[in-house]
Parts: C-alpha cells; sequence; structure tokens
C-alpha cells in the first residue's frame, strides 16, 4: 500500500498534488539558503505566536512550508511522499488538499492558542499528520472489514504518536491537532453513505 513502485515520471502523473506539494517545499527551503532572501523568507514566514497576535495571520499557513534544516525537509517530504499518494488517490485532488491545508493551519492555530507568546514554529508535520489522522477515519469505518488495511495502518499511526512525544524539538501541539484535524475530516469523506455518492 506504501510501497512506491511508480517511475518518477508515473509518480507526478498519478499524484500531482502530492508532487506539487514537494516541489514547493524544495524549492521554498532551497531559496531559504540564499543568503538575504533566505532571511527574509524566515523572517516573514515563521509561525511567531506573538506577531500572529500583532494580526500578521498569514503565519497560520506560511509556516506549513518552511523548515529547519535539510534532514527536516526530508523527513517530512519522504513521509509525504510515501503515505501521500494513496489517499489522494482515494479521495481525489480536492479532498487531499482539503484534509492537508485545513490540518496545517488548524495545526498552527492550536499551537498559537496552546503555546507562549514566544514560540516559534515550522514545518509540515501538522499537515502530515492530517493525512495520518484521515487515514484513521478510514481505519475506523473500516478497519474491521478490511483486516489487511487494519494491520498496516494501526502500527503506522500508534509509532507515529509515540515519536511525536519521544523525539525532542518536535510541535506536539501541531502533530496532535494536525493529526485530530485530519480524522474529523476523514470521518466526513469516509462515511460509508458519502463515499459511494462521490466515488461515482
Amino acid at each position: 500500500m506504501f510501497i512506491r513502485r511508480e517511475s518518477f515520471s508515473e509518480y507526478l502523473r498519478f499524484y500531482p498534488v502530492v508532487s506539487t506539494l514537494i516541489a514547493i517545499n524544495v524549492l521554498i527551503h532551497i531559496l531559504s539558503w540564499i543568503p538575504l532572501l533566505g532571511a527574509y523568507i524566515f523572517n516573514y514566514g515563521v509561525g511567531a505566536n506573538f506577531l500572529i497576535a500583532e494580526g500578521e495571520w498569514w503565519r497560520f499557513i506560511t509556516p506549513m512550508f518552511l523548515h529547519g534544516g535539510l534532514m527536516h525537509l526530508l523527513f517530512n517530504m519522504f513521509s509525504l511522499f510515501l503515505f501521500g499518494p494513496e489517499l489522494e488517490k482515494l479521495t481525489g485532488k480536492v479532498r487531499f488538499i482539503t484534509i492537508y491545508a485545513l490540518a496545517g493551519i488548524f495545526a498552527n492555530i492550536a499551537t498559537y492558542f496552546l503555546q507562549p507568546p514566544s514560540y516559534l514554529h515550522l514545518g509540515a508535520s501538522g499537515a502530515i499528520f492530517g493525512v495520518f489522522g484521515a487515514y484513521g477515519a478510514l481505519l475506523y469505518y473500516g478497519g474491521r472489514a478490511l483486516p489487511q488495511l487494519r494491520q498496516i495502518l494501526l502500527p503506522i499511526l500508534v509509532i507515529s504518536v509515540i515519536m511525536t512525544f519521544l523525539t525532542p524539538n518536535v510541535n506536539v501541539t501541531a502533530h496532535i491537532a494536525g493529526l485530530i484535524t485530519g480524522f474529523i475530516i476523514g470521518l466526513g469523506f469516509f462515511h460509508p453513505k458519502r463515499i459511494v455518492s462521490w466515488r461515482k
């Protein structure tokens, strides 16, 4: 289910939303290496709670496309590369964008309200955990009927949550908020009655 066997061109063609998101994140990170431009991107894009309080509301969105270093970027984009395609294929482009974007935004909103004003945050993890949350909703509805799906997804979800609390310098608030948001949206998208209608 999460083993990618497509060629590069097939991956781009089959999963355009995931491919575009990865490309945007990588491009912004490369631009952040340029001395003056990089400082500008960081200063005006990082999730700074005290600046959000002053009215810079775009910071609920921009942190989703910034990363603190190359390893941070690679880990998040590898997760999106592995787990994003199947959800995009299941839900379609618009629904996938909805899950990803709303999970990321609500992760940043939760960080604003639950973390101190001095708190700085960045990364796509909240949005990616929204993808995990949507899979959790799929598991909620189809876990008993599809035991193989449960065997694959449940360990991934459990390990992801555990690693959130064990890994240093992780925005736990964003991870959990993104996970919950993705799960709630997924409950709507994957409801058996609704899924029949939109799959047609």
